[in-house]
């Protein structure tokens, strides 16, 4: 009997790491003081500091990350982002850089609330799980999207949390965080303007900042607002 055929599974197009750095370097100002959270082999450290001048401080969990930052000549220290930022002193930088990471980590809230509690500001990308696609797969077909660059089913997947931007927005806004500037980005290029982002945008790249007429708080919203439509 002739194996009954599947259809490919739908994946979330994959961020170039030029797109990523440039995209982040291009709200960093120069000399500025950037701390590096899941900084890997410390590729875009080195960027910042030898093109841009900056102070630039990683932190990594994995042991061959860290290694490979200090074999560059860079600073690394190793710590678990799920526990939060503890040992660094508020204010202690000016930018804060997470890149796809967010959705890994468990207590994301507590995670961006730290990043804003060392830095001034935090540069933030995260996939969009609110893609239309993504919503077909589950709806029609109901399957879990994977991404290529981690390519896991669902019992396997580093990815904890599937945030859409909406999700994202509402989330800043009962923190006490302002948006900065938004970024949407799709089929790997950045757009300054996209309608129906949330629908269409397989990444987005954040700017973040506190605002400073309201108390960050960890609870949600009190507003009473309505929710966003799609």
């Amino acid at each position: 009997m002739p194996l009954m055929s599947v259809p490919a599974r739908y994946q979330i197009p994959d961020l170039s790491v030029h797109l990523t750095d440039e995209l982040i370097m291009q709200h960093i100002s120069p000399g500025s003081r950037v701390i590096d959270l899941g900084c890997g082999d410390g590729r875009l450290m080195l960027r910042l500091q030898t093109e841009m001048k900056c102070v630039v401080q990683g932190v990594d969990v994995e042991h061959a990350n860290i290694f490979a930052v200090i074999a560059r000549g860079l600073p690394a220290i190793e710590a678990d982002l799920n526990q939060g930022l503890i040992d660094i002193p508020d204010d202690s930088f000016d930018y804060a850089v997470l890149s796809q990471t967010l959705q890994q980590v468990q207590k994301p809230k507590l995670l961006l609330l730290e990043m804003l509690r060392v830095s001034r500001r935090a540069l933030v990308v995260v996939p969009n799980f609110g893609h239309w696609r993504v919503r077909y797969e589950v709806l029609r077909r109901g399957r879990t999207p994977i991404t290529k660059t981690l390519p896991y089913e669902w019992h396997e997947t580093p990815n904890l949390h599937f945030m859409s931007m909406r999700d994202f927005r509402e989330l800043m806004d009962s923190i006490g965080l302002r948006i900065v500037k938004e970024t949407p980005i799709i089929k790997g290029r950045a757009c300054e303007q996209l309608i129906a982002a949330n629908l269409r945008a397989d990444s987005a790249f954040y700017l973040l900042e506190r605002d400073e007429s309201r108390k960050l708080r960890s609870g949600p919203s009190n507003s009473g607002e309505s929710r966003e439509k799609p």
